[in-house]
């Protein structure tokens, strides 16, 4: 057989999110549901939000998204944000992250970064988790005087007493991944995360029923390293004994949401995960809610949906809340 006829061998098949083929090679199937990228836009037409594409390193990118009529030099929240796609899809530039964002800073009145990280297959969990982490570090050293690669939106509007992180789904994964290690790392400038929101984050309890029954877990055992498989590692699941305390995770707030018909995240995860975390005794505030017949994610999907409109009010609340 023909070495290209080898490389065409697929090594891992998990037909419609991607398909690894012994070349290295992966094909993600983004045209069979229509998933494309947008340009950023110096207004956009339903919110007049400005948004811009940053690089922030060799492998990082991101859109910046500031608020309509902000003055200048008007100090607004900060949210860095992380979007989803079990750590094997998805883009920071992609249409539905795009409108989603528009919406929330334009409700929010917040300047957000929404990170453009590298993705599994291809790359080790640690390294996504480690590009989540740069992108945080390099908002937080906009606070400080001798940085050299700053961005004008966020070192003149930053309020860096106001920083939040967010994510959906897998982004909120790496979210819980970052309050953990901002727990026991400083950020540049010594800056302190107010607030964190998991939605619908991709995290496994043990606990909870049929866990190790669906995609999340099938998934998560083909893409994370040997060490961390089956149903212990600390990285997705915040109730591990390998788990450093949940009393030393690096916010303020913590802000917790799940659908109650998500087939994806289970919705007991957002009350499992709140118990862990107060029994740990973790001193901040948390707020866990499970919407009653909503799936997955279903505000980023549709953010004007009349239930999506409650999910993104209560974000707005938790971010612009002294």
């Amino acid at each position: 057989m023909a070495a290209s006829d080898n490389n065409n061998d697929v090594v891992n098949d998990f037909f419609p999110y991607y398909r690894l083929y012994k070349d290295g090679r992966v094909e993600r199937f983004y045209e069979l549901t229509g998933i494309h990228e947008v340009p950023p836009s110096l207004e956009d037409p339903a919110t007049g939000v400005l948004s811009k594409d940053v690089s922030i390193s060799t492998h990082v990118s991101a859109r910046l998204y500031l608020p309509k009529n902000t003055a200048p030099n008007q100090k607004l929240p900060v949210l860095v944000y992380y979007h989803g796609g079990g750590l094997v899809l998805g883009s920071a530039f992609f249409k539905t992250e795009h409108c989603y964002l528009n919406y929330l800073v334009s409700e929010s009145n917040c300047i957000a970064i929404s990170v453009n990280y590298r993705l599994a297959p291809e790359h080790d969990i640690p390294t996504i988790y480690q590009d989540c982490w740069d992108a945080l570090q390099w908002v937080a050293s906009h606070s400080v005087s001798d940085t050299i690669n700053k961005d004008p939106w966020i070192e003149n509007h930053g309020d860096f007493n106001r920083v939040f992180v967010g994510g959906d789904s897998a982004g909120g994964n790496i979210v819980y991944n970052m309050i953990m290690r901002a727990g026991r790392e400083k950020l540049i400038g010594d800056v302190k995360l107010l607030g964190a929101i998991l939605a619908f984050p991709y995290l496994m309890i043990p606990s909870i029923e049929n866990f190790d029954k669906g995609l999340s877990y099938k998934l998560w055992n083909t893409i994370c390293p040997l060490s961390e498989r089956g149903n212990d590692s600390p990285m997705v699941n915040p109730v591990s004994k390998k788990c450093p305390s949940l009393s030393t995770l690096g916010c303020s707030r913590l802000f917790v949401c799940t659908g109650e018909k998500d087939e994806l995240v289970p919705g007991e995860v957002a009350t499992k995960f709140a118990e862990a975390v107060k029994k740990s005794g973790w001193k901040g505030e948390i707020e866990s809610i499970l919407f009653e017949g909503e799936g997955h994610c279903f505000q980023c999907e549709n953010p004007h949906a009349e239930k999506s409109k409650d999910l993104i009010k209560l974000i707005v609340s938790f971010i612009q809340r002294d």
